[in-house]
């Protein structure tokens, strides 16, 4: 009987991904690293080739150079009781935490003017290989909602680069820091603190716009990024059996929108946005079925913060 070759395949059930929040923009520290739990990983430091325009040599083109490097990409992370408020933190800066009776209450809100940069690694341990992508910012999250699946969140990430792959991990072999899931069966909308019915789908954008300082350096890599305003938008799904969010979309009056999910007694998280404007939709009559429309909302930070994210657990800090 043929035996197969044993041969170093990377897979990705076996990759590793642990992070840790830098003191220096782009500069990794050597202790503090977590192991985060992903559903995947798009980092990596990419540097695309220009093809050389020079004449007088023929036929035969000469070789191509190096264009800058960027290193952009999407993190996928599931949303759960513990982990999810490394990137919450990431997103929007330090919480305020309160602690009573063992459960901690730890408030963020957007629209600080300083937000932290983190070193993400990523490891293949078959092969062995590891590489960091340092100076890594959230620049947005996406989430969306459904009846059911599993609850998961974008963080769309800007980072300055990506060291080269070696065989060591920087991170070392810290511990899985990680709880128990949030479900989208468990999910709720609500509108002044009332459940809002007949919502068939949603989903919210909120982002820090930052934007690249792609100054001149010899390496090609931007010199950071700057948070500029920022936003949160959304879309609700809903069937038709109300007139009171149309009449706020009709006269302009603002509503505010609460997303929130539990696991058990002590664990919670919950998006308040307290300033919504919805736009006038038409609702088409397609047929003898239920008559809906999609709302995309835009919020607003007027007065206030465009938005809230409180999760309660059995961390005492972030």
């Amino acid at each position: 009987m043929a035996v197969q070759p044993i041969r170093r395949r990377a897979l990705g059930i076996n990759a590793v991904q642990a992070a840790v929040f830098e003191t220096s923009y782009g500069q990794t520290p050597t202790t503090g690293f977590k192991r985060l739990p992903f559903v995947s990983n798009a980092l990596g430091e990419e540097r695309p080739l220009i093809e050389d325009d020079q004449l007088g040599f023929g036929r035969e083109g000469l070789d191509p150079e190096y264009d800058v490097a960027t290193n952009d990409g999407d993190v996928v992370v599931p949303m759960d009781t513990r982990a999810f408020g490394w990137w919450l933190k990431l997103l929007l800066g330090d919480p305020v935490s309160a602690t009573a009776e063992g459960v901690t209450t730890h408030t963020f809100t957007s629209g600080k003017d300083l937000l932290p940069s983190a070193s993400i690694e990523l490891g293949n341990p078959e092969i062995p290989s590891y590489s960091v992508n340092f100076g890594a910012l959230a620049n947005q999250l996406r989430v969306s909602m459904a009846r059911s699946g599993m609850l998961n969140a974008t963080i769309g990430v800007i980072a300055q680069g990506e060291t080269r792959k070696q065989a060591l991990s920087v991170a070392g072999a810290p511990e899985l820091f990680h709880g128990d899931r949030f479900q989208q069966a468990t999910g709720s909308i609500k509108r002044g603190g009332e459940v809002l019915g007949s919502v068939t789908a949603a989903g919210f954008t909120y982002s820090n716009n930052f934007e690249k300082v792609e100054a001149i350096r010899e390496d090609g890599r931007i010199d950071g990024a700057d948070p500029l305003k920022a936003m949160m938008t959304g879309e609700l799904t809903m069937r038709f059996d109300r007139l009171d969010l149309y009449d706020a979309s009709v006269d302009g009056t603002p509503i505010d929108l609460e997303f929130g999910w539990k696991r058990g007694a002590t664990s919670s998280l919950i998006f308040t946005v307290p300033r919504v404007f919805l736009p006038r939709v038409k609702r088409p009559i397609s047929g003898p079925g239920g008559i809906q429309a999609t709302s995309n909302w835009q919020a607003s930070g007027a007065g206030g913060h465009t938005l809230t994210a409180v999760l309660t657990n059995d961390v005492a800090s972030y």
